[in-house]
């Protein structure tokens, strides 16, 4: 019988967090559950922001995925230190009309569904039924699972873990907590380029990541480069190209990148984005382009190129191309199971994918589920590698979502009567319905492309018009 744990930490207080804390405290098996939440609430990337974002630095740490060091440890604890200046990457990456791009069927936990409150902005693009939500519903979506049946109560908000270390048969957690300051699990990923630091050194504010991004308002007549190919980057060139805030075009770095499997590159095909290959170099506001050319006079680059994975507190566990290596089904580190992870996987259903994850490593945790041996473990981990890849490839679940949540959900097995949360069997309408959701943000695309089509065949001829009248 494998041994049973008593007292259990949880690190993060977000979609994943969440649901992780509500699967421990149904299977009453614990002595013990605390949640150490870096922010001031739970919510996680939902949280949202009321302060301007910080500039960007020490851009080559950025571009080697060195960016977030650990902090000293203080000799003695506890201690009263002076706060940090170093930058923890703490902040949400919400905007003001930020919205899910996911169906919400697909997105929510079995038992709590989303509220249908889709906004009206929404409903002026998909009508009274969009499937989308507004970022404040799923805030206070996250919110009321961890406000329900006391949980707040075993939550140390504004709390950072500062160090995880096994001291025998226990994990030792440093803790501290220091207003807002925080360590972050997540860090933006700014390639490196040169000239890119310089360029933001005499323009504070000039170079930011899709991180930082707090709607277009901030780049009214502005002349902005955005890189990227994926969400977040079509997500920011199509907003700042439709509504005509930026000069247009909006000059995306595109050519030669990979477009979002799911949502494709529609999004920059709008008649007022212009498609570039990589950037070469920046210089005195020029951006130089690998092909030769080059977008004189800019006032912003916008970096929608992903995040790299940090854990700087737990020192022994060494990230393997931005991933952790060593986990079972993306969850227990086979050489310690007591250490799990929640939301390791790349396109996975979220938040569903949470909640069978939880409940997995909740079950393990009770003594009701058993891990196979360790040869076992790391065969799953070395046939995917082979099947997959590596990095974001190996933890990619589409399209193999019903066999994932499956295999998941008899690891779980069915726990005790009337304890745990209980998983039912994969539905085929989450996966129809994730991919819908997709389809339809990529026929508002394709319509919003063609009404900017037409608007500027339209302007084009009534200036043609004019200027024929002053000839005459």
């Amino acid at each position: 019988m494998p041994k049973l744990t008593k007292r259990v930490a949880v690190i993060g207080a977000g979609p994943a967090g969440a649901v992780t804390l509500d699967a421990l405290a149904k299977e009453k098996a614990f002595d013990l559950i605390r949640v150490f939440e870096r922010r001031e609430a739970p919510g996680g990337s939902w949280i949202g922001d009321s302060s301007p974002p910080p500039n960007l630095s020490n851009f080559a740490s950025l571009a080697n995925r060195t960016a977030d060091p650990a902090l000293p440890i203080p000799e003695t604890l506890p201690a009263q230190l002076p706060k940090s200046s170093q930058p923890r990457y703490a902040e949400s990456s919400v905007y003001p009309y930020l919205e899910t791009n996911v169906d919400h069927l697909s997105m929510e936990y079995t038992q709590e569904p989303f509220p249908k409150e889709p906004s009206a902005h929404s409903v002026s693009l998909y009508g009274p039924t969009s499937p989308f939500r507004p970022w404040q519903v799923i805030r206070g979506y996250v919110q009321s699972l961890v406000n329900r049946n006391g949980y707040d109560d075993l939550v140390s908000y504004n709390t950072t873990v500062e160090n995880v270390e096994k001291v025998g048969a226990e994990w030792k957690v440093t803790l501290r907590k220091e207003g807002k300051e925080s360590d972050c699990w997540w860090v933006p990923f700014v390639p490196r380029i040169e000239g890119l630091e310089e360029f933001e050194k005499a323009k504070p504010g000039s170079v930011l990541h899709s991180k930082l991004f707090r709607g277009r308002d901030h780049f009214k007549n502005k002349r902005v480069v955005v890189v990227g190919a994926s969400v977040s980057a079509a997500d920011i060139a199509f907003d700042l190209a439709n509504t005509k805030t930026a000069q247009t075009p909006v000059h995306a770095i595109t050519i030669g990148h990979t477009a979002n499997e799911y949502f494709g590159g529609e999004a920059f095909n709008h008649p007022r984005i212009q498609n570039h290959p990589t950037i070469a170099r920046v210089e005195a506001g020029t951006v130089h382009l690998v092909n030769g050319e080059s977008i004189p006079d800019v006032d912003h680059i916008i970096f929608g190129t992903g995040y790299a994975s940090t854990l700087p507190f737990i020192p022994q566990i060494k990230l393997r191309n931005n991933r952790v290596p060593g986990l079972y089904q993306h969850i227990a580190y086979q050489e310690d199971p007591t250490l799990l992870f929640i939301g390791a996987t790349a396109a996975g259903l979220t938040f569903k994918v949470f909640e069978w994850q939880a409940v997995v490593a909740a079950r393990i945790q009770a003594g009701r589920a058993t891990l196979p041996s360790t040869d076992e473990m790391k065969a799953w981990e070395t046939s995917r590698m082979r099947e997959r890849g590596d990095g974001a490839k190996f933890m990619l679940i589409f399209p193999d979502f019903k066999e994932y949540f499956e295999e998941l959900r008899l690891l779980a097995g069915e726990g005790e009567e009337e304890l745990g949360r209980k998983l039912p069997v994969f539905d085929e309408e989450w996966m129809r319905t994730f991919l819908v959701g997709h389809e339809l943000r990529k026929g508002m695309w394709l319509r919003l492309n063609a009404q900017a089509r037409a608007e500027e065949a339209a302007e084009k001829g009534a200036g043609a018009g004019e200027t024929s009248k002053a000839h005459l």
